[in-house]
């Protein structure tokens, strides 16, 4: 990809999103930096004695005792269905397939909201102000996803980013007609329309499908027009 390349080599730490060991109480061992993401992350010991990395919720502690089932307390850092939370819970590392492991919420600070029970279904507020039906079947985690002052941060130099893996980003308006719609021009001539490389407008051009079918389960999007 452009503009990617170099950067300090990264271990990859599994995560475990499904959080499918139902019913055994797992203690927090240590909360760990891990640079594959912007949350910090968990490793916990289950009762049974196999370890586990989990998406640190914010206020853990370790030496705190968490677990996952269908049924258990709503406390933060417990991973239960939907269907059996009260309202008005604040979670995050949400399913959208049973099974399937956790697929929403999961960078740092972030979390949704439970707002209201249909019948199958859910409806959960996203952090971006969606309201979105999902399964009550699916599992959840209750809390704030932990470092809540990643956005605060200042990189301070560019030399940091070039750790991250991040190069340097030419402009659009710096190249030529040939190498981009933006290009070319007499001195500091503007490039036109904002768009990218291949042409696609980057202001204001819907890019979802109007037939993409979880249409049906957004209820109000998060420019707050509904669409059922």
């Amino acid at each position: 990809m452009r503009y990617r390349g170099g950067g300090h080599k990264h271990h990859y730490r599994i995560v475990d999103f499904k959080r499918n060991k139902k019913d055994i109480p797992a203690v927090v061992k240590t909360i760990e930096y891990d640079p594959n993401r912007t949350a910090f992350i968990a490793l916990v010991a289950y009762a049974d004695g196999e370890k586990r990395y989990i998406i640190a919720p914010q206020g853990i502690q370790v030496g705190a005792t968490i677990v996952s089932g269908d049924n258990v307390a709503p406390e933060a850092g417990n991973a239960l269905l939907l269907k059996n939370m009260p309202l008005g819970t604040v979670i995050h590392n949400i399913e959208l397939q049973p099974g399937k492991g956790g697929a929403l919420v999961r960078s740092a600070g972030t979390y949704a909201q439970l707002s209201a029970k249909e019948e199958k279904y859910v409806v959960v507020k996203m952090p971006s102000g969606e309201l979105r039906k999902i399964l009550g079947t699916c599992i959840a985690t209750v809390g704030i996803v932990s470092n809540s002052d990643h956005g605060l941060q200042s990189v301070g130099k560019a030399g940091r980013n070039r750790w991250k893996g991040i190069r340097p980003r030419t402009r659009g308006v710096a190249m030529n007609p040939v190498d981009h719609p933006m290009g070319g021009g007499e001195g500091k001539s503007s490039g036109g329309h904002p768009r990218s490389r291949t042409g696609k407008y980057a202001k204001g051009e819907k890019t979802r499908s109007l037939t993409k079918p979880s249409n049906r389960l957004i209820i109000q999007r998060r420019d707050g027009k509904k669409l059922n």
